[in-house]
C-alpha cells in the first residue's frame, strides 16, 4: 500500500510546500469616502426644493362664483372671497370651494318607479277636504353661506327634499282639492317657498330657496276618469252660466231703457196736464176777477168769445136784409170765397 502523507502531520520530507513560500494575500483597496464633498451638498438642495414645493402648495385660487372655506386640522378657520389666497400647506390646512351662484334643483314626485298603478307613492297627498291629489313639485335652491352649508348638514340634497316633502304635505293638508287643481297653484307655491325657507333657516343650512314651481296637480289615476266627468260637467255649467249672463246683459239694458223712456213720457204728460190745469185755473181766476169788476162787459165778452169759438168751426150763410126787393140772389158762399182768397 502506498504511503500517503498526512497533511496534518509535521512531515518535512513529504511537505510539498517545503522550500517554497506561501502565497501572500493581495492587499485590499482602500475605499475613499467624500466627506464634506458633492454628495452631501446635493442632498441638502433636494430637501430645500421639496420644502419649497410643499410651501408653494398652499396657494389657491377662488373663482368669482365660489367661496373658499379654510379648514385647519379639519376645523373651520375662515371664509375667503374670490381671488388668489394662501393657506398653510396640507395636512395643516385645507380648502373647500363651494359654488354659491349655481342653482340646484330637486323634483318631488317624478323619480319614483311605480310598480302597481293602483299603489300610492310620495307624490300623492291628502288634502284638507279628505281628497287625494297627485303633485309634482320642483324646488330650485342655491348656497347662501358656504360655512353653514358644509358644517351644518351632512347631505344637503336629502335635507332639502325631506323638508320640502314635510312642508308641502302640511300646506296641502290645510287646503281644499279644487283650488289646488283648478288654478290656485300660485298660493301653494308661495306658501311652500316661505315655510321651507323658515325650516332651512332653523336648521342653519346656509341655503336660499330661489323658486318653487308646481309642475302638476292632478287627481290620482284611479279616479281621473270620474274627475274628468265632473270637470266637464262644471265646464258645461260655466258655459250655460256665461250664456245666461250674456242674455241677461242684453235684456236688462234694453228693458231699463224702455222703462226709463216710459217714465220720461209719463213725467212729460204729467207736467203737461199740470201746466194746462194750472193755466186753466189761472185763466178762470183772471176772468172771475174781471167779472167782479164789470159784470155786463164781462158777460158780453164771454158771449162774444163763445160765439166766436162756435161759429169758427161751422159753415155760415149770411143774407143781407136790404136785398129782398132786388134781383140779387140772397146767398153768398162766403166759405168758398174765403178758400179762394186764401189760395
Amino acid at each position: 500500500m502506498a504511503n500517503v502523507p498526512n497533511p496534518w502531520e509535521d512531515n518535512e520530507e513529504d511537505n510539498p510546500w517545503k522550500g517554497n513560500e506561501m502565497p501572500k494575500a493581495r492587499p485590499s483597496k482602500t475605499v475613499r469616502t467624500q466627506s464634506g464633498g458633492g454628495f452631501d451638498f446635493k442632498w441638502q438642495w433636494g430637501v430645500a426644493a421639496v420644502v419649497l414645493l410643499w410651501l408653494a402648495s398652499g396657494f389657491y385660487q377662488v373663482q368669482p362664483n365660489e367661496e373658499g372655506v379654510v379648514l385647519r386640522f379639519g376645523a373651520y378657520s375662515e371664509t375667503t372671497d374670490p381671488g388668489l389666497h394662501y393657506h398653510l400647506p396640507y395636512p395643516i390646512e385645507t380648502v373647500e370651494k363651494v359654488n354659491i351662484t349655481q342653482e340646484r334643483s330637486i323634483n318631488l314626485g317624478v323619480t319614483e318607479a311605480v310598480v302597481d298603478k293602483n299603489s300610492f307613492n310620495e307624490s300623492h297627498m291628502l288634502t284638507g277636504d279628505e281628497n287625494i291629489v297627485d303633485i309634482n313639485l320642483t324646488i330650485v335652491w342655491r348656497v347662501e353661506d358656504a360655512r353653514d352649508y358644509l358644517f351644518n348638514m351632512q347631505s344637503p340634497d336629502q335635507t332639502v327634499r325631506v323638508a320640502a316633502q314635510s312642508v308641502l304635505r302640511e300646506i296641502v293638508g290645510q287646503s281644499q282639492m279644487m283650488p289646488i287643481i283648478s288654478g290656485d297653484r300660485g298660493k301653494v307655491e308661495d306658501d311652500t317657498k316661505e315655510e321651507l325657507q323658515k325650516v332651512l333657516d332653523e336648521f342653519g343650512a346656509g341655503i336660499t330657496i330661489v323658486r318653487v314651481k308646481l309642475q302638476k296637480a292632478d287627481p290620482p289615476k284611479q279616479v281621473v276618469d270620474a274627475f274628468n266627468e265632473v270637470q266637464r260637467a262644471k265646464a258645461d255649467m260655466e258655459r250655460f252660466k256665461n250664456e245666461a249672463e250674456a242674455y241677461r246683459n242684453e235684456i236688462l239694458p234694453k228693458s231699463r231703457g224702455e222703462a226709463a223712456q216710459r217714465l220720461q213720457n209719463a213725467e212729460a204728460y204729467k207736467q203737461a196736464v199740470v201746466n194746462k190745469a194750472q193755466g186753466d185755473a189761472e185763466r178762470f181766476l183772471s176772468v172771475y176777477e174781471a167779472y167782479k169788476q164789470g159784470k155786463d162787459v164781462t158777460i158780453k165778452r164771454l158771449y162774444l168769445e163763445t160765439m166766436e169759438n162756435v161759429l169758427a168751426n161751422s159753415n155760415k150763410v149770411i143774407i143781407d136784409p136790404s136785398a129782398k126787393g132786388s134781383n140779387v140772389v140772397p146767398y153768398l158762399p162766403l166759405d168758398k170765397l174765403q178758400n179762394k182768397q186764401g189760395v
